[in-house]
């Protein structure tokens, strides 16, 4: 049984691999900077992840997670996602307060809970903040999905996921009344600093940043 630091450890190379699926290796540098520890504490536990054959790693080199390491990440980041749309769906948690939660609960080990939760939930296939959410099999659905910030003026859009969930950007998109599903119209995108002036559902129209625009995936 792998502890919970393992499991955390599994799971940011998976969520590293997701971000650039062309180049799915990582370095210690970008794991570490990824859960907040130094460098020498990332080596550390890669060596023991190394021993249980769950990571190819040298040293100074890249980290590849094994087939074995990426199983184990994919079961845990399943879930994570259950109980987040747990926490939202049959609990009433927000979408910016289920995170914490479900960081603790994705090491209990039952897998038939698990199963049984997914069950529960009548197999969603994404969780509140648009992520696939894996099945038992490994398989993870896929969604077409570009940034905001690739929308032409003139086009509507509909949010399909959220890039940053960071507290705040969750908590702001709420106070715009934006979440998943919600229709957004892009009026002008202004050349000169990426901004967007768009509309969101019938709506007034609003100014947002270019960083707004890269933190939300929408589908055309």
């Amino acid at each position: 049984m792998l502890s919970y630091t393992e499991e955390n450890y599994l799971k940011a190379l998976l969520m590293l691999s997701f971000q650039n699926e062309e180049r799915p290796e990582a370095g210690t540098n970008e794991m570490a900077a990824h859960l907040g520890v130094k460098p020498a504490t990332a080596t550390d536990m890669l060596k023991k992840l190394k021993e249980k054959e769950l990571v190819s790693y040298q040293k100074y080199g890249k980290i590849l997670l094994t087939e074995l390491g990426r199983n184990k990440g994919i079961a845990i980041l399943r879930k994570h996602r259950l109980w987040e749309t747990f926490l939202y769906e049959k609990l009433d948690f927000s979408w910016d307060e289920v995170h914490e939660v479900a960081e603790q609960l994705e090491h209990i080990h039952s897998a038939k809970l698990v199963d049984k939760l997914e069950e529960f939930l009548n197999f969603p296939e994404f969780d509140p903040h648009g992520d696939p959410i894996p099945k038992a099999n490994g398989d993870i659905p896929i969604v077409d999905k570009i940034l905001l910030a690739e929308v032409r003026a003139g086009e509507t859009c509909k949010v399909v996921a959220v890039k940053d969930t960071s507290v705040l950007f969750l908590q702001y998109l709420e106070k715009l009344k934006i979440t998943i599903g919600t229709k957004i119209k892009v009026l002008e995108v202004i050349d000169f600093d990426g901004s967007l002036n768009i509309q969101i559902e019938k709506e007034e129209s609003r100014s947002v940043s270019m960083k707004f625009g890269e933190s939300l995936f929408v589908k055309r």
